[in-house]
C-alpha cells in the first residue's frame, strides 16, 4: 500500500519542521539570530493513466488522467533575514546594525566570517574582538590611555585621550552585504561563511548605498516571533499525528485483507 510510505514521508517531514521550529525557539534570546522556515516539495507522481493520452482511435484526449502522489520531501530550510528589534544596553562596545549588512570577522582558519551580533569586547592588546576573541575587520585598536570610545552611525571609531582636547579617530567599522544573504553558511557562534549561493560580499562603509547604519550601545535581538512559532509548532504536531493516523489506517486495512478466508 502506497499510503504506508506516503504517511512515513509526511511524518519525517513534520519531524524536520518541528526541529527547525524548536531551534528558532531555543534561540529567541540569541543576539542577531535569524529565524528559519522549513519548506517542502511533493514527491514524484505515479501515472496510472497519463493525462493528455489518447483514449480512442478517433483521437479523443484524456482530460485529467490518474496521478497518485508518493508523498513529501524537504526542499529547503530558508533563513528569514528581516530586521530584529534593537535593545539598548549602554555598553560602548555593543553595536547594532540597523538595516542591511554584516560585520566582517577574521577567523582563526584565515577565512572571513560574517555576523550580525555586535557584542564586541577588547583583547589584551586593545583590539576590538568578538566574545571568542576573533578580530573585527579592518582591525581597530583602542589606545590603552583612551578614556572613552565613540562609534557613529557611519562606523567611525574615535576615542578621547587623556590630556587631548580633540577626539582621535582610530578606525572605521565596515559592513558586508550579499545579493542573497539567505544563502550564507551558518557555522555556529552567530557566524556565517560566504558561499556560491550567497554571492560575493560587497564591503562598504555603513550608511552608504545598500548598507545599514550603526547604533552604539545597543544590540539587535533575535527576529523570532514566539507566538507565531508556538502556533507553527502546534500545526506541525497535528500534521505529524494525522500522518501517523494514515499509517495506522493503512495497517488496519492490510489486517482486514490478511484476515480474509
Amino acid at each position: 500500500m502506497r499510503s504506508l510510505n506516503i504517511g512515513a514521508t509526511g511524518m519525517l517531514a513534520q519531524q524536520l519542521n518541528v526541529e527547525v521550529i524548536s531551534n528558532n525557539i531555543a534561540n529567541m534570546n540569541t543576539t542577531g539570530f535569524k529565524r528559519q522556515r522549513a519548506e517542502f516539495n511533493d514527491l514524484l507522481y505515479q501515472n496510472l493513466r497519463r493525462v493528455g493520452s489518447t483514449s480512442s482511435d478517433t483521437g479523443t484526449i484524456v482530460p485529467t488522467g490518474v496521478q497518485v502522489g508518493l508523498g513529501v520531501k524537504p526542499a529547503a530550510v530558508y533563513r528569514i533575514t528581516e530586521q530584529g528589534n534593537i535593545s539598548i544596553t549602554d555598553n560602548p562596545l555593543d553595536v547594532a546594525i540597523n538595516g542591511e549588512g554584516y560585520f566582517t570577522i577574521e577567523l582563526p582558519s584565515g577565512e572571513t566570517g560574517y555576523t550580525r551580533a555586535g557584542a564586541f569586547q577588547l583583547s589584551p592588546d586593545g583590539d576590538i574582538v568578538t566574545p571568542d576573541g576573533y578580530v573585527i575587520q579592518p582591525g581597530i585598536t583602542i589606545p590603552i590611555n583612551a578614556t572613552s570610545i565613540s562609534i557613529n552611525a557611519s562606523g567611525e571609531v574615535s576615542v578621547d585621550i587623556d590630556g587631548q582636547v580633540a577626539p582621535q579617530v582610530v578606525g572605521n567599522i565596515e559592513l558586508a552585504t550579499f545579493p542573497n544573504p539567505a544563502g550564507l553558511d551558518a557555522i555556529g557562534d552567530n557566524m556565517f561563511l560566504q558561499t556560491a549561493a550567497s554571492g560575493q560580499a560587497s564591503v562598504a562603509t555603513p550608511t552608504s548605498t545598500g548598507t545599514g547604519s550603526l547604533l552604539q550601545g545597543a544590540l539587535e535581538t533575535s527576529n523570532v516571533n514566539v507566538v507565531a512559532e508556538i502556533t507553527n509548532l502546534i500545526t506541525a504536531q497535528r500534521a505529524y499525528e494525522m500522518n501517523s493516523k494514515v499509517i495506522q489506517s493503512s495497517d488496519e486495512m492490510m489486517q482486514s485483507v490478511s484476515n480474509l478466508r
